[in-house]
């Protein structure tokens, strides 16, 4: 077993990411911002010190503190508040919301850190006979409420740190197949399997701090997914804890032994069990790369021109095609002039040979729509503030505007329509009062032969109640994916926000199969409770 050199450092409690790399206005950027969302951003909103912050007593019961510290050492279960403060839940605008008004009422009882599957066996075990709600904790990078630490029906909640499971496990050369642990955060793996000439090419936006278990676990889909394919396409095999035990799943590249009992854990969000290795396909290292941007007319063609690629036999590892606003904004905060019509963002990458045809391909398909070449540049500055844009959402956030994103994803036939409706719902949401109207940015990021993703970002004043604003701004946008024939999440995960509308996408029986499976897994109803399945009667929207 093998553990990396280095590690991801803690994220901020009340923000993105290293606080070290927290953005900060510039003149310029709060001048567009005053200009465009009528928002006076000369000062920053204060935030609730650290130091002031009263966390509710543990309520953790002694028997359960001593099981859990029998189950994983004593060291190694934290009542401490700054332990339990940064696992209060994930990374959403109204996550941070309300840490920074104060509000942390609900952070777990506990952080509890197994060092290894059978730890978390125990762990799982002694909640399920002591009345603990367990919730599985990554990167904690959630966007939907996953990792919130809510209680269901019991009187204590932990948090469970999944971070010491730390190893590649193993590595097989010839079947190129990696097995990882779930705590591993995607740099540390990165830096593990490279020491073999390989890569996994997994690089979601929050590819810093989230981690293994988390891809698996919601299903993520990375910027290089039209190369490299969704991370639950790599997953070969996986194990997971469970309260009833342990399911192995996965043991040849394809197999007809049934149902795909992987699907189950895959896309579960820790509500039916723990993921604590992963066994993925990996690739070597590319020994060559091209990236380049284009410019396209409008985004009706450039969509054409995607589905081009994605139905012909070659594709970029990634293509990216952001709309007019979003190609204006971007360029806008950047400091440089935008391009006309809409930006399109191409990568090749691994042997030179498919890097020049894949190439061509592109160049093929985006010159059929009248696209225009531009060079390398436009990918630099895109690529540069790839990892970052969190950071500037936070920014935005003190300055007293609204800023995130929602994603879905639909047929090719389906998406223009789809598209409207997105963003005349989150217009209509977010304008009135004597409010300017939002700004409203959508790009594609992920192809497929039948269709597509549709990201959005979303920028407006935030106003006295930001988070009730903001929680009716998706609400309609969760009615109008679901009216239009799109996906609810597309890599997000259901979490709680997208709870409400997962009935009407597998419909009644589905849910009722869901729930069967949580109770043969999970009977005492432990794990992660209010997340992924709807309730029998769920509260109104």
């Amino acid at each position: 077993m093998t553990a990396p050199t280095h590690r991801v450092g803690e994220p901020a409690w009340d923000a993105w990411g290293d606080p070290t790399r927290a953005h900060r206005l510039t003149d310029d950027q709060r001048a567009l911002i005053s200009q465009v969302l009528g928002v006076a951003a000369a000062t920053d909103a204060p935030r609730t010190p650290e130091t002031e912050l009263r966390l509710p007593r543990s309520a953790l019961s002694p028997a359960a503190r001593a099981a859990l510290a029998a189950a994983v050492g004593p060291a190694h279960v934290n009542t401490r508040p700054a332990a339990r403060l940064r696992r209060a839940g994930g990374k959403s605008t109204p996550d941070l919301l309300r840490r920074r008004a104060g509000d942390v009422a609900g952070a777990p009882d506990a952080v509890v850190s197994p060092a290894d599957h059978d730890q978390v066996a125990a762990v799982l075990a002694a909640c399920a006979e002591h009345g603990v709600a367990v919730v599985p904790f990554g990167g904690g990078t959630s966007v939907v409420g996953g990792v919130e630490p809510l209680r269901g029906d019991f009187a204590a909640a932990v948090c469970l740190d999944l971070r010491r499971l730390d190893r590649l496990l193993a590595l097989d050369p010839v079947a190129r197949t990696a097995t990882l642990q779930a705590g591993l955060r995607t740099p540390e793996a990165e830096e593990l399997l490279a020491d073999y000439g390989m890569t996994l090419g997994h690089r979601p936006q929050s590819y810093e701090y989230a981690t293994i278990g988390g891809y698996a676990a919601t299903r993520s889909a990375g910027q290089d997914s039209a190369g490299y394919g969704r991370f639950d396409s790599m997953v070969l095999a996986l194990r997971a804890a469970t309260p009833r035990g342990t399911l192995d799943l996965g043991r040849a590249p394809a197999s007809a032994a049934g149902p795909d009992l992987r699907q189950l854990l895959l896309g579960s969000e820790g509500v039916f069990g723990v993921i604590t290795e992963v066994t993925l396909r990996v690739r070597p290292l590319p020994a060559a790369e091209h990236e380049e941007a284009w410019s396209v007319p409008d985004f009706a063609a450039g969509t054409e021109a995607l589905r081009a690629l994605a139905q012909g036999g070659l594709r970029p590892t990634l293509v990216r095609l952001s709309d007019p606003v979003e190609t204006y904004v971007n360029a806008a905060l950047a400091g440089g002039e935008a391009p006309r019509g809409c930006l399109a963002v191409v990568r090749c990458e691994g042997d030179p040979a498919h890097v020049a045809a894949a190439r061509e391909a592109a160049a093929t398909a985006l010159r059929a729509v009248g696209g225009t070449p531009l060079g390398e540049e436009p990918v630099a500055h895109w690529r540069a503030g790839r990892y970052s844009a969190p950071y500037l959402r936070d920014a935005l956030l003190d300055a007293g505007v609204l800023a995130e994103t929602l994603e879905t994803a639909a047929t090719w036939t389906r998406l223009p329509g789809l598209r409207r409706a997105v963003t005349d719902a989150l217009t209509a949401a977010l304008s009135g009062g004597g409010a300017p109207a939002p700004l409203v940015l959508c790009h594609i990021s992920h192809v497929y032969p039948e269709g597509a993703s549709l990201y959005f970002t979303v920028a407006a004043a935030a106003g006295p109640d930001p988070l009730e604003r903001w929680r009716a701004a998706k609400r309609a946008a969760g009615d109008a994916i679901a009216a239009h024939g799109g996906t609810i999440t597309h890599h997000h995960a259901v979490g709680t926000d997208h709870r409400p509308w997962l009935g009407a996408e597998v419909g009644d029986l589905g849910v009722e199969v869901l729930r069967a499976v949580k109770r043969a897994l999970d009977p005492a109803g432990v794990l992660n409770p209010g997340k992924l399945i709807p309730e029998a009667a769920e509260p109104d929207r």
